[in-house]
């Protein structure tokens, strides 16, 4: 997989990038993983409920073809977007996301923190009052387990989220991983559609880490959980 560190770019400019490179790529193209930073933005999914911005303000809103609800990408978040052909790699979509949150989980865990899957509710989450706790959740995926009566977030904060777009067998959109952010943008937004949940970064935890530092790490990660 070839790796591409855009720096800091436009939002709007990096997706139709994005879906432009997946609209002309053949089943001999490479696959790429692109990481980058976006100045203050909400993006809304495809099935987008407007009720869950809050009070943007002076912050665009972009409407985006990923999915999921809303959410914000600002300076001090590494964004990966992977460019991967699922048919190639032998996977689909359902262990593409498990295997995204698992990159983003030992990335975690590489710094220290111990990051949580909730049931029905795709990211990787942490426990507020521990954020290096092992024990399990109350909230992560069981049989059986209903999809309404899963989404239970006490005790806990978000600290990356997770959109994709597949198209083709082909995926873009990705992950964002929090790492030393300006949080108050998620306080105008229902953050991924949850009234309350709150939205932390590494610095939170008490790492005190580059963004630069971080990415490195993530993409280490994607590359080895997302290989064929």
């Amino acid at each position: 997989m070839q790796v591409r560190q855009l720096g800091r770019v436009d939002y709007v400019d990096t997706a139709l990038s994005m879906q432009r490179f997946t609209e002309a790529r053949t089943p001999e193209t490479a696959d790429e993983l692109w990481l980058c930073e976006h100045d203050a933005v909400f993006t809304q999914g495809i099935a987008g409920d407007a009720e869950h911005l809050l009070a943007p303000g002076p912050i665009p809103i972009v409407q985006t073809n990923r999915g999921g609800q809303v959410t914000y990408h600002g300076p001090g978040q590494v964004v990966a977007y992977p460019l991967i052909d699922l048919r190639r790699a032998g996977y689909f979509v359902k262990e593409y996301v498990y295997r995204l949150e698992e990159a983003a989980i030992r990335t975690l865990a590489h710094f220290g923190v111990v990051g949580h899957r909730v049931a029905h509710a795709p990211g990787v989450y942490v426990r507020l009052d521990d954020p290096h706790s092992h024990a399990l959740l109350a909230q992560r995926p069981q049989k059986g387990l209903a999809k309404d009566d899963a989404q239970d977030f006490t005790g806990l904060g978000k600290i990356a989220a997770l959109g994709i777009k597949v198209s083709r067998h082909c995926t873009y959109h990705g992950v964002a991983l929090n790492v030393n952010m300006d949080l108050e943008p998620y306080s105008r937004i229902n953050p991924c559609g949850y009234a309350g949940l709150r939205t932390v970064d590494l610095s939170t935890m008490g790492v005190n880490i580059t963004s630069d530092e971080a990415a490195e790490v993530l993409a280490g990660q994607l590359q080895r959980r997302l290989a064929p």
